[in-house]
Order: structure tokens, then sequence, then C-alpha cells
């Protein structure tokens, strides 16, 4: 068996992460569908989380959002709230590096941006995004309170989902006294 990578050698993929709240400033989840991807193996115990994913080389971190927001949940009805002031980190458990993330990073910096859905539920399609021309990464979805979030996400995630809910506390309020 090949030796795991030190994680000190190992860079972060820079990505995205996307809260999309709805008109009770409640925000999107889906849950992870379980395949031969260690990281997504990993989420069955706690398998919640909102959209992200990588930035494309050359890519602005808003436009990557966008795309990974319509490739994960077919969403394209969105007006932007807030980007968090910094990048947020997650690193990878010891026993998942060199197999996570393709074994190539040690976790990832997210660039993370907030935005209102402002389309009808019936656009949301987690199953067959983009009428099937993109993978479908979740197998269900539901809208539920940002600072119930991390606790529904697998617990190595917990940390950077704290600091999206400080970055992002005072958006819900925005809706409910509207």
């Amino acid at each position: 068996m090949p030796a795991r990578p030190s994680r000190d050698s190992l860079p972060y993929r820079d990505c995205v992460g996307i809260a999309v709240f709805n008109q009770d400033g409640n925000v999107f989840i889906g849950r992870r569908k379980g395949n031969d991807d260690p990281e997504k193996s990993a989420q069955q115990g706690a398998p919640w989380q909102m959209p992200q994913g990588g930035i494309d080389k050359g890519e602005d971190p808003l436009r990557a959002a966008l795309r990974e927001l319509h490739e994960e949940t077919n969403i394209g009805s969105v007006s932007l709230l807030a980007e968090a002031p910094e990048w947020i980190y997650y690193d990878l458990p010891d026993d998942m590096l060199g197999t996570a993330l393709k074994g190539k990073y040690r976790g990832q910096r997210q660039r993370w941006f907030a935005f209102a859905f402002t389309g009808q539920e019936a656009e949301i399609d987690v199953l067959t995004p983009g009428g099937g021309k993109h993978k479908a990464e979740f197998d269900a979805w539901r809208w539920e309170k940002l600072t119930r979030v991390p606790a529904l996400i697998v617990p190595f995630k917990k940390d950077a989902y704290d600091k999206v809910v400080e970055a992002f506390s005072d958006i819900p309020q925005r809706f409910t006294h509207a």
C-alpha cells in the first residue's frame, strides 16, 4: 500500500461555497449522494451540506459560485446578498489524505457567497440538474435554519461551517424583518 502524502506537502483546493436563502430566511441544504468517493462516503453519517465546488483555473469566484450552484441544484434565479470577508479553510482528516479530493489536496480553501433565491421551488432539481446535463451530487434537499447547519454536516467541516454562519448571521433577519 502506498504511503499517504504528508499534509504539509499538499495544497488546498480553491473552491466556492454557496448559501442560498429563501424568503423565510432559511438556507438550502442538499443530502450528498454516497458513492465510491471517500469524501462522500465519509459523509454518510452526516451527509447534508450547502452547495460547493471547485474554481476552474482563471475563473472568477463569483462566476464559479453561480456555475456550481446551477450544476448541483439547477438554481439560476438568485441575487447576490453578501460575500464572506475572507477565505474559509477546512482540512481533511488524516485517514482521508491521499484519497479524498482525488488525493491531490489537504483540504479546501473556500470563498463563500450568500444569495437570495428569487425563483420558484419547481426550478430546484438536484436529481437531474441542467436537465441531466450535470451529474447529481445530492439525492434530496430542504430548507434549514442557517444556525442548525453546522450540526448536520460531516464533522471535519464543522469549524468551516461555523465561520460561514458567523459571516452570514445577519442575513436571515433581513428576510424576517422585511
